[in-house]
């Protein structure tokens, strides 16, 4: 079984070499010693979630909520490239938060909530910034379960008009779509720069936002003879980007 991970700030780990000690503590320090039940000797990663790892083995066990991790190896994990942005419709209930986990574990590089205008949700005021920490808390916890170094980023939510420049700029930018004339699998797909994917609503893109997409440069693509749910369709078109890519080789 790999190690678990926990969230150090980077200041500690940079400042760490192999053979040193590194204090977990806080919640993170909490979670180790009373929910993990860890103790000395066992295997133990530490991160910042921006790419940087330290491995080691707990030195030692403070009280209830803090433990010394020995250092015994740190690396620096690239950027990713092609890096992969799913632009994410609301879903409805806390089937966001299933998206943003899967596609984590997944291994996609960022999620970009849309408020797209068939969508039912709408994120305003106070229930808006909740939901938004929801995403990027459930970020944080499934990069963690999944034993990444680099957790994916949640921006801030976008509306059809502010996604356009970042559709323009993209290496390759597809709207997944079931009337798409090409499938994604047979799409070609660029080696490096950035990969945005945009997930509709249950309710479908309108064809308003998809002449809007189509004019920044994104194609309406399908992704296979199954219509899948919003939660789960960014899910399946990131593993096939990141097989297709070479990420996963």
């Amino acid at each position: 079984m790999t190690a678990p991970v926990f969230i150090v700030d980077t200041a500690r780990l940079t400042a760490a070499a192999p053979g040193a000690v590194v204090r977990l503590d806080g919640a993170e320090g909490r979670h180790a010693v009373a929910v993990k039940r860890l103790e000395a000797g066992e295997a133990v990663t530490l991160t910042d979630g921006l790419g940087l790892g330290a491995f080691g083995t707990v030195a030692a066990v403070h009280g209830k909520d803090a433990l010394d991790v020995t250092v015994a190896e740190l690396r620096a994990e690239p950027e990713p490239s092609p890096r992969i942005t799913v632009v994410q419709a609301l879903p409805k209930g806390d089937r966001g938060e299933l998206a943003v986990e899967t596609m984590t574990e997944v291994g996609v590089d960022a999620v970009i909530p849309w408020s797209a205008s068939r969508c039912i949700t709408q994120w305003k005021g106070d229930r808006g910034a909740k939901a938004l920490a929801k995403w990027r808390a459930t970020a944080r916890e499934a990069g963690k379960q999944s034993r990444r170094l680099r957790f994916p980023e949640v921006g801030e939510p976008m509306t059809t008009r502010q996604l356009a420049p970042l559709l323009a700029r993209a290496a390759f930018a597809a709207v997944l779509h079931e009337e798409g004339a090409e499938p994604l699998a047979a799409a070609e797909l660029p080696t490096a720069g950035e990969i945005v994917l945009v997930v509709g609503p249950e309710g479908g893109v309108s064809p308003e936002e998809l002449a809007a997409f189509a004019e920044a440069g994104a194609k309406p693509y399908r992704l296979g003879p199954s219509v899948l749910r919003t939660s789960t369709a960014g899910v399946a078109a990131g593993a096939l980007l990141l097989g297709r890519t070479g990420r996963w080789a």
